[in-house]
């Protein structure tokens, strides 16, 4: 809500609803500081008796960092959030600082909320006890459980962990609030170390739309390259926290993968959960549907994954709030400025504007229809006497890609070809000179790296940063006589083409025998008809937007 407040501008419904609802935030707050109905009260567990599922510390890095979006976003207001937030901080730092309880919360996010606040309100303090939860944790201070303390996080010290592990959401939520800690507190070890578990994560513990989190049972990551499409977990909480961390990652760094994995996340991942009409959610986001799916009841709560189609709301409403605040605050992540210049690493129609470090303003207006069409053209609205920098992030996939500059008031043109990575041009810009990108965004095909046994021999289609999945009710519209993904093979010799904004491609059906035992000793693959048929794909992010569906992202390929 705070970031949506300023993302619309004097919508002073929301603004009243906001205050309300602070309000009674604050009136269940206790006079330390303490704030959880839960616990504490009579008939109720002590506080902090619970720390491995009571989610005490969790829920208060939430509320510190909605005090740090209120605090960044309206910083004169009045309506009392922060106080309310330093007040629950200053508690935590009584409880859980040197002397006092020497644990950490099982489900991190805390880390992230008290850095945060720091930064927002200068107190130290907040610093120091975030550093006191990194350290402390896979120093063995939770309970072990049936998944192991991988599951906390909590068996491996994090400076000294190679990959992400156990529950996805709390492993991206650590890493996330780590490096705010490593880059406030200067700590190049540690950041070193978690660039490396995310190099590591991304190379062998992510699934092509950018989700992670293949085991459903402990919603956590698998082992190395172990992603089953069918069994995907990728909850939508978890692609959030990915944005996160990378987001923290790109700022520490500028390295332009960072934001290109930001990128697939947010479109395949983040963007495939809410319905077109927002009133129903994925909480998990599988990549293959072996069934058609069931209409949730609108008036039942879903039970997290078990859902076979969005749901309205979920026994853990964890990822629609998430996805809400994720949208209303989107806008953080399209722009950096530095002494320089401005950075783009994300494109949207956008206006830009910014002060450098020695007083001069920067306006620019980010026209596109991307990822529809692939030309960014970014118009600068300022004068400038001297050079300035503007750097735009080519995706890795465009490998093909163009800047073109058009100094205003002069007739050359200057055109280069780039490389995936940073492209960055420098002059002393007027108002009217235009840099552009252009990528090419036609379809193309991806195959899987071979240790991945669920999908090898399979393909997947791609259109700049979407992933596109196959429909089966796009196979009764090309009138093949299969009605099932499953008996759907990809014609690979035939490349995908786009028509009218369509991505065709060219299946064939395949024909196994029904017999009494499923193996044998031919090692041949089912017989595959001759004829082939064009079927339209939808972009993975709109599929069971038309109803029950079998579907699948990775088609085998013939």
């Amino acid at each position: 809500m705070a970031w949506e407040i300023a993302r619309r501008g004097g919508d002073e419904e929301l603004e009243a609803r906001f205050r309300a609802v602070v309000a009674r935030v604050a009136a269940a707050q206790d006079s330390d500081g303490y704030l959880n109905t839960k616990f504490g009260r009579p008939g109720q567990d002590p506080r902090w008796s619970d720390l491995e599922w009571g989610h005490e510390l969790y829920c208060l890095g939430h509320l510190f960092q909605a005090a740090v979006a209120r605090a960044r976003t309206s910083p004169d207001a009045d309506d009392g959030l922060v106080a309310l937030a330093r007040r629950a901080a200053d508690l935590v730092c009584d409880v859980f600082g040197e002397g006092g309880i020497e644990s950490v919360c099982g489900h991190a996010e805390i880390e992230v909320g008290l850095v945060e606040l720091a930064r927002a309100t200068g107190e130290q303090r907040y610093l120091r006890q975030a550093q006191l939860f990194v350290e402390r944790r896979g120093t063995g201070v939770l309970a072990d459980v049936e998944w192991g303390r991988s599951y906390f996080q909590d068996d491996i010290r994090v400076r000294d962990a190679d990959v992400l592990r156990g529950h996805a959401v709390r492993a991206n939520y650590l890493a996330a609030g780590a490096v705010d800690l490593a880059v406030e507190t200067a700590d190049e070890g540690l950041l070193g170390a978690l660039e490396r578990q995310w190099t590591n994560t991304v190379a062998r513990r992510t699934y092509v739309t950018g989700g992670q989190g293949s085991h459903h049972q402990d919603e956590a990551f698998g082992d190395d390259f172990e992603l089953p499409s069918d069994r995907a977990y990728s909850e939508t909480c978890a692609g959030v926290a990915s944005v996160m961390f990378s987001w923290r990652m790109l700022l520490a760094h500028g390295d332009a993968r960072y934001a290109d994995l930001i990128e697939r996340t947010l479109f395949n991942v983040v963007a495939t959960s809410p319905s077109a009409e927002g009133t129903a959610f994925y909480y998990a986001n599988t990549l293959h549907q072996r069934q058609p799916g069931e209409v949730a009841d609108p008036d039942e709560v879903s039970p997290r994954a078990s859902s076979s189609l969005r749901a309205p709301w979920f026994e853990v409403s964890c990822c629609p709030p998430n996805v809400a605040r994720t949208f209303a605050s989107l806008a953080a992540y399209v722009a950096t400025a530095d002494a320089d210049g401005v950075q783009l690493h994300q494109y949207a129609p956008a206006s830009i504007r910014t002060t450098l470090d020695d007083g001069r303003e920067i306006a620019l207006e980010v026209e596109t229809s991307y990822p529809a069409e692939g030309s960014v053209r970014v118009r600068v609205l300022t004068d400038a006497a001297e050079p300035w920098t503007l750097s735009l992030r080519v995706p890795a996939w465009a490998a093909s890609a163009k800047l073109v500059v058009r100094i205003s008031g002069e007739e050359l043109v200057q055109t280069w070809q780039v490389a995936p990575g940073m492209v960055s041009y420098s002059h002393a810009f007027s108002a009217g000179d235009v840099v552009e990108l252009e990528f090419p965004v036609s379809p193309r095909f991806t195959s899987p790296d071979p240790r991945i046994d669920a999908v090898r021999g399979c393909l997947v289609v791609e259109r700049g940063p979407e992933v596109f999945a196959l429909e089966s009710i796009d196979l009764v519209e090309a009138g093949v006589a299969a009605t099932d993904v499953a008996d759907i093979v990809l014609d690979a010799s035939v490349p995908p083409r786009e028509v009218d904004g369509r991505v065709l491609v060219t299946v064939r059906e395949r024909h196994p025998a029904i017999g009494p035992w499923p193996y044998g000793d031919e090692t041949g693959t089912a017989p595959v008809g001759t004829s082939g048929h064009e079927v339209a794909l939808v972009p993975y992010h709109e599929w069971a937007e038309r109803g029950p569906s079998t579907m699948r992202v990775w088609i085998p390929a013939t």
